[in-house]
């Protein structure tokens, strides 16, 4: 209950906030399913507290291209993931040079986690510095992942094939989190023969605090990290590709000093280049943006690209916005790619506070909102780092509630990072209770498809107090997931999301002290882009 006052006033203020038009007046660090017999009577009685907490939604019939495609009671559309970051071990694994075997245990912690947290995503990152955490023949195995750059784990496995399968099998998507343009990292290690800076140094160049950055400009930068992007998803059954806030350098990482790129700007300018140099660089990464969402359509339709970009802008958009200036210290358009449309989600790392001045989380949020032209997803990235007191924990719910009501269409968020939320059991603990208390199914994406499953064609038998569920769908559906939804006499809407290879399930048939029967089922069939079908009601009393 204290949780539910304090956040009282917060959403009174978002709603104030939302009214209000957050347009400018001017253009202009992160790094088992239940069995299908075996489900215990005890865990069914607890169907009345939960389905008491569950909005029920009147069924909604909305018209489609001519059709009528009948929604099902509940939206329960939401974006859960986590960053596992892998660059100077921050998150996984816990060292370099672990076995094989320690590297897959600490991989399946991180996983079952989610997994039991109510999560449905996961963002991993495969390219910390020009490096490999898979085989690949483009670049050398990660100094992170055995100690010694290019040497291969032994013995041998595919550590992304691995997260992927173990992923999938917790009905998580995985996404790839790949740096363009990092070549190396200052925990990176020795710089070995293996490195693209010894292969190719004309495309290198060092930094003052001893990183090495590929110069965006160089078509030889933008081929090669297309290739590396390309040849991840055609060779692995990922669900995303994501790339962070880092482009051109951060200034700080060169000791405030200008990006050392006189050579190819000379070269550009020799060619009648017209452009300013913060223009031309601008050019250079917006070219490269779009080239990679380019060729993952066209290669594989349903992988989703992401962007997490620095959560402002530019300071003065909105007017009261204060802090670093991506658009010209990073040459980040990160409001153009949002513009045209040239991601399939968008996550503004918004690490900031809610009634934090200058950088305030819902402001920053609502305008990042009013930039969303191509209604692409918008799932910001939230800091659960700040620790696990009472405090954090409420500023974390309170974010995500914020989100849930200023986004209700494609509710989403993702948490920087998954450490913090193994090393706080409170903050863990909240969530699984709180805003996270139930699985969900990751928003669709219409712009890819909208193309829904046939509905499942249910029969249903009573044997011994139990609701028996059999179910079949179309040869040439490829479901990735089911949903069953089901209602007691005098209840509310309940849903249990299950794996697209389950075609039957089981109920208690009778819960509570009243003698509650099962009053109504439906079961949807979800496709791999989030697809649902249409909700086909089964009444009980009518069988």
């Amino acid at each position: 209950m204290t949780r539910i006052l304090k956040i009282l006033p917060v959403l009174f203020a978002l709603f104030i906030f939302s009214c209000k038009s957050t347009k400018p007046t001017t253009s202009a660090e992160k790094e088992t399913p239940e069995t299908v017999e075996e489900i215990k009577i005890e865990k069914e009685k607890e169907i009345d507290k939960d389905v008491s907490k569950e909005e029920n939604i009147p069924d909604e019939v909305i018209e489609i291209e001519g059709k009528e495609s009948k929604q099902p009671p509940l939206n329960i559309e939401e974006f859960r993931a986590a960053w596992v970051a892998t660059v100077a071990n921050i998150n996984w694994p816990s060292k370099s040079g672990l076995s094989t075997e320690q590297q897959k245990q600490e991989a399946l912690k991180l996983l079952d986690f989610l997994e039991s947290h109510n999560f449905n995503a996961v963002i991993f990152q495969v390219r910390p510095q020009a490096d490999a955490l898979y085989k690949s023949e483009l670049e050398p195995w990660s100094y992170f992942l055995t100690g010694e750059q290019g040497k291969a784990p032994q013995p041998f496995y595919d550590p992304l094939e691995f997260w992927i399968s173990e992923a999938h099998k917790r009905g998580l998507e995985l996404h790839v989190w790949l740096n363009p343009y990092r070549a190396h990292h200052t925990t990176g290690g020795e710089v070995t023969e293996t490195s693209i800076i010894k292969k190719k140094p004309e495309l290198a160049i060092e930094l003052a605090n001893g990183m090495w950055w590929l110069d965006p400009a160089n078509p030889e930068t933008q081929d090669h990290s297309a290739n590396v992007v390309m040849d991840i998803v055609k060779r692995y059954d990922i669900d995303g590709v994501h790339f962070d806030d880092y482009f051109y350098p951060y200034d700080s990482y060169n000791n405030g000093k200008d990006f050392p790129d006189n050579v190819s700007f000379s070269a550009y300018k020799n060619e009648n280049g017209k452009l300013t140099r913060s223009d031309w660089r601008r050019d250079n990464v917006n070219r490269f943006i779009k080239r990679i969402y380019d060729e993952i359509k066209a290669e594989k339709p349903h992988v989703k690209f992401g962007l997490s970009p620095f959560g402002i802008w530019r300071p003065g958009y909105p007017e009261s916005v204060q802090g670093y200036d991506q658009y010209e210290k990073l040459y980040a358009d990160a409001k153009l790619w949002l513009n045209e449309g040239w991601i399939d989600y968008f996550t503004p790392q918004l690490y900031w506070q809610i009634n934090q001045y200058g950088q305030s989380f819902p402001e920053l949020l609502g305008w990042w909102e009013s930039e969303n032209t191509m209604n692409r997803h918008l799932w910001p990235g939230l800091k659960v780092g700040l620790g696990g007191d009472e405090k954090n924990i409420d500023e974390t719910i309170n974010q995500i509630m914020i989100t849930r009501g200023m986004l209700p269409e494609s509710k989403g968020s993702v948490h920087w990072s998954i450490g913090p939320l193994l090393q706080h059991n409170d903050l863990a603990k909240a969530l699984v209770e709180g805003p996270y208390r139930k699985k969900a199914l990751v928003p669709a994406s219409p712009w890819l498809d909208d193309s829904a499953p046939e509905a499942p064609k249910v029969t249903t038998t009573i044997e011994n107090d139990r609701l028996k569920m059999n179910w079949l769908v179309g040869q040439n559906e490829d479901i990735e997931k089911y949903v069953l939804w089901f209602k007691y006499e005098e209840g509310n809407w309940d849903y249990k999301i299950l794996d697209g290879n389950t075609n039957n399930y089981s109920l208690q048939n009778v819960v509570g002290e009243k003698k509650r029967f099962m009053d109504k089922i439906g079961i949807t069939a979800v496709d791999r882009l989030g697809n649902q079908s249409d909700f086909e009601e089964i009444d009980l009393n009518n069988e």
